[in-house]
């Protein structure tokens, strides 16, 4: 029976419990998977390995040399019987590590000493521990370079070793139970006996771009001679990964071209004009330009499907709500989603601001003007009938709600625009649940204060146009961001309350943001950030107790805050009681707000000017930048504090100072992605699995995605259905079926 690609792998494994520790351990369920999990890196067989730096049960990975051996007899006290121990000494470039076998036979001890002699290279699997001030590695795995084989001994601690070692020694991601040459030896098998290994990709286009045929990028990036060889086989992947995703992407805004929608050309309404000519500033360049783009979209006769980033306070909700007005002014609704109460309340106050007496439909005769709903899950049976129905009989213009608005009860008349806020917010399901409302497919427009790199909107967001509001507003004040490194000045944490305590008695107010809401009760939806090393695995954050709300405000309260007025805002209170609290602060009635990262996008207080993070190490790139947007608003000059005992020469440092240098999102956004890998930005947490993307890098790989994107427009060109490329239309297929095209497509 022939071997392919989808045969099970156990068919080149066999069915063991070595098997079951690629199945179960790695996830490796067909022979396809077995030769697509790609080592991680090389070892350099001519070169030892740099071990600059060791930590106490730290995995390691090494290419040493054995410089001592020694073997020693002693009696066993258990048995009384003689035993022996081989003693070794491995050379790297930096750390020496010792290791010890241990044996019974002095025939098996002779030929440890034997094969572990001095000038003996190989590979070396352990775990650094030290001992009496030395460093040494526990119970080592071996494989020795020039060995055909291990001979039968009874120690478990001496691996068979893998014949014909190459230049370069791969080191794959691995699982308990199994080692490199384990995984060596099984895609070795595999390459060998598979059968028809057809590839996706039409010879032409390889040519026109230059890549590589599957299977000798197969054999190249397991078994390659030299780091060209490597490079090569990784481009063929990473283009071919490219390639199926853009081609996803490709037909969806096609399919999107297709759907008819109601344009929405401004009709006989006056609103937006009259709005205009009462703005008391005159709008940004780059908010006339994005206004301009969002109404031709809305002119067409297609869903409008565009995403607006922006700065924090580049003038997003304005933008949006002139695009709403146009749609009123057609004769239909639009509906705002926010992800929390706090911003949807933000929202409908500075909208119903803005628009001042143009909001309250026919309240106010011979004048234009339309009805302002706000619809949210702590409102009461009673108190949403009359909202409701409104909204079902078109008297409200603009709806804004949270997940309320999703619910079955809440009906439109004509909904024509769907604006969602923080759409990063959302999963899948919600934004369909509103957009399915419509009658006919609604306008979509979403935004975020998240500035996205052009290859992650290239990936993630390419069935989407793209605006960028990249300029602030006048009356914008500079934000100055400083590091408070406790680390190494615990003493500066009684500076941060006095320069605190400075600003309310210049008539300021104050936000202090805590990761926690009481001991180590998170915020709903909340979750620490994650730094990874060099290998892509997920470091342990150090363990400390971190700061709460509850308890901070207490001992603020009692301390270096004592006589100012201090409330808390956080996920666990009632909508009343984080109404109630945003609404003091707004008013002035606190001097120091301490909260959660509720606070962390909408929330519009001018007087506000200091914020101060502790624990600030256990934030995103992205979320600090956004948090500290809520300072500044004003036209004062802005001040966050970013509180940390983040270690020098850690991510978590690196991220932090990162933040601290500089106030321009998009450059941040390319340092929030390098840190946090793709798995983390593209989507995880909305469509509950994984990122689709397994080779690709957006920012390593920014060339080849854009010839990607090329390559598909040029494919889909000629034939969207792909028949000329038959097994690439299946792959293609195959996302468009799954969960994960399902969030790309709704997002």
């Amino acid at each position: 029976m022939a071997i392919t690609l989808d045969s099970p792998v156990e068919s080149v494994l066999g069915a063991n419990k070595r098997a079951d520790r690629f199945t179960k351990g790695l996830g490796l369920r067909t022979v396809g998977d077995l030769l697509h999990h790609f080592p991680r890196r090389y070892l350099r067989t001519a070169e030892l390995t740099e071990v600059p730096e060791l930590h106490e049960g730290e995995m390691l990975t090494v290419l040493g040399e054995i410089e001592d051996t020694r073997r020693h007899q002693y009696t066993d006290r258990r048995t009384g019987r003689p035993a022996y121990r081989v003693e070794t000494v491995l050379r790297t470039q930096g750390a020496r590590l010792r290791m010890t076998f241990f044996s019974k036979s002095k025939h098996v001890a002779d030929w440890h000493e034997r094969r572990l002699s001095p000038g003996t290279r190989g590979v070396f699997v352990g775990k650094a521990g030290s001992f009496n001030g030395k460093w040494q590695l526990t119970n080592p795995q071996v494989v020795l370079f020039g060995e055909a084989g291990a001979s039968d001994t009874d120690s478990a601690d001496i691996a068979m070793t893998v014949e014909a070692i190459r230049d370069l020694f791969p080191i794959y991601p691995l699982t308990s139970g199994l080692q490199h040459w384990d995984v060596m030896r099984a895609v070795r098998f595999a390459r060998e006996v598979v059968d028809g290994l057809e590839d996706p990709l039409p010879p032409a286009l390889r040519e026109t771009y230059d890549v590589l045929d599957l299977r000798t990028a197969l054999d190249w990036i397991h078994a390659p001679d030299d780091l060209a060889q490597v490079r090569a086989a990784h481009r063929r992947f990473r283009f071919a990964e490219a390639l199926t995703l853009q081609l996803v992407l490709g037909r969806r805004r096609r399919t999107v071209m297709a759907q008819g929608a109601q344009a929405r050309v401004g009709g006989a309404g006056h609103l937006l004009e009259l709005f205009d000519e009462r703005l008391p500033f005159t709008l940004t360049a780059g908010q006339r330009e994005v206004g301009e783009e969002i109404e031709a979209d809305l002119a067409r006769p297609h869903p409008m499907n565009r995403l607006l980033q922006g700065e924090v306070g580049s003038g997003k909700t304005l933008v949006a709500l002139r695009a709403m007005l146009r749609v009123v002014d057609s004769g239909g609704q639009a509906a705002l989603l926010a992800p929390t109460e706090v911003l949807a309340q933000q929202h409908h106050r500075s909208i119903t601001t803005m628009l001042g007496d143009l909001a309250g439909a026919g309240l106010l005769a011979g004048e234009e003007s339309t009805g302002v709903e706000l619809l949210t899950g702590s409102m009461t049976k009673t108190q949403r009938k009359e909202p409701l129905s409104r909204i079902a009989i078109g008297e409200a213009g603009i709806v804004i709600g949270t997940h309320a608005l999703l619910q079955e009860q809440v009906q439109f008349d004509d909904l024509g625009l769907v604006v969602v806020d923080e759409q990063h917010r959302f999963g899948v399901e919600q934004r369909a649940a509103l957009t399915d409302k419509a009658g006919t497919p609604p306008h979509l427009l979403v935004m975020t204060a998240t500035p996205i790199p052009r290859t992650v909107a290239m990936t993630v967001f390419g069935d989407l146009e793209i605006s960028s509001l990249t300029e602030l507003p006048a009356g914008r004040a500079a934000i100055q961001t400083n590091l408070v490194p406790l680390a190494e000045r615990p003493g500066w944490v009684h500076r941060v309350w006095e320069r605190v305590r400075e600003e309310v008695e210049q008539g300021h107010q104050v936000y202090v943001v805590a990761p926690r809401i009481s001991g180590d009760q998170q915020e709903a939806g909340e979750s620490d950030q994650v730094d990874y090393d060099e290998e892509g695995q997920a470091l342990k954050p150090p363990e400390s107790a971190l700061s709460a709300v509850v308890e901070v405000a207490d001992e603020l309260a009692k301390g270096p805050l004592e006589g100012l007025r201090i409330a808390v805002l956080h996920g666990r209170l009632t909508p009343e009681e984080k109404e109630r609290a945003m609404r003091d602060f707004v008013r002035g009635d606190v001097d120091v707000l301490v909260a959660t990262t509720v606070i962390e996008v909408g929330v519009d207080v001018p007087n506000a000017t200091t914020m101060v993070i502790l624990d600030a190490d256990r934030f995103g790139v992205s979320q600090l930048h956004q948090l500290r947007g809520r300072v500044g608003r004003g036209g004062l000059p802005g001040l966050c504090l970013l509180v940390s005992r983040a270690e020098p020469g850690t991510p978590a440092r690196d991220r932090l100072e990162a933040v601290a240098s500089t106030t321009d999102g998009f450059q941040l956004s390319r340092v929030d992605l390098e840190q946090r890998r793709e798995g983390d930005v593209l989507g995880a947490s909305q469509s509950g699995v994984r990122s689709s993307l397994e080779n690709l890098r957006v920012l390593r790989d920014e060339e080849t995605i854009v010839e990607a994107r090329a390559a598909a427009e040029a494919l889909l060109g000629e034939d969207v259905d792909l028949q000329g490329a038959p097994l690439l239309a299946r792959r293609v297929a195959e996302i468009e079926r799954s969960t994960q095209a399902d969030y790309m497509e709704r997002s």
